[in-house]
């Protein structure tokens, strides 16, 4: 052999001792190696029921702190004094139906009155109809009929609707009962067929005050209510 060859046959063994001394031998009884991470993964899943996996982890809501219960003195605020017959009444509502909300049913009502009002001016009775019990709505269409006969026309128009408040409530087996008292300015005025003012005048804004009353079946999945009295004070 030359020397060239000699001298890459001790360099390799001089590696291959090294490497010996650093990795060591596999004699069969070592213990697996020690995965430092493992315990915390196994208990994760002990604790939560859940495997990780890889990528985000999404933060689960916190279980909300228990609210606490509402005193009987503010549930109706701005609506109805405690311990007033309409408090009584409010709760008796709320008692059949868990989602009453007064303040949201106050919108509605308004709503409601001024597509009443308008349609019975206009005498739109496909409008009223969804909107009136049967005995208010005969009541209506009775007006209409009469407005017809006489060959009238009513034109009504709202200024303002300055107030709706609840006055009076109360349940009637199935049935929730609210009355509304309106406060409204409008301009209303009746013609005949020739034009001649009858009723109202074209200028002058009035003071209405109606009350209403409307109702609705708790147990229904209809969630609208319909006009089931109406009346007016001076």
């Amino acid at each position: 052999m030359d020397i060239y060859t000699i001298i890459f046959l001790a360099l390799a063994v001089f590696i291959f001792l090294r490497l010996r001394s650093v990795l060591g031998q596999r004699t069969g009884s070592e213990r697996p190696p020690y995965d430092r991470a493992a315990p915390n993964v196994v208990q994760r899943g002990q604790d939560n029921n859940v495997v990780p996996m890889p990528g985000s982890v999404i933060d689960q809501p916190t279980a909300a702190a228990p609210t606490e219960p509402v005193e009987p003195t503010d549930r109706w605020k701005g609506v109805a004094e405690p311990g007033t017959a309409l408090a009584q009444g409010l709760d008796a509502v709320a008692t059949q139906d868990s989602s009453f909300d007064p303040r949201h049913f106050l919108s509605g009502a308004r709503s409601a009155y001024e597509m009443i009002v308008l349609a019975f001016a206009n005498g739109d009775r496909r409008a009223l109809k969804d909107l009136l019990s049967t005995e208010v709505y005969e009541s209506f269409e009775t007006a209409i009929k009469d407005r017809e006969k006489h060959e009238q026309k009513t034109e009504t128009r709202f200024v303002s609707i300055d107030k709706a408040e609840i006055v009076n409530a109360e349940t009637r087996d199935r049935s929730a009962q609210l009355t509304v008292r309106f406060v409204s300015q409008m301009i209303s005025v009746t013609r005949d067929k020739t034009g001649t003012i009858v009723d109202g005048s074209p200028d002058k804004v009035a003071d209405i005050t109606d009350v209403w009353t409307f109702a609705r079946d708790s147990t229904s999945r209809d969630p609208n209510w319909k006009l089931v009295g109406t009346g007016s004070a001076h």
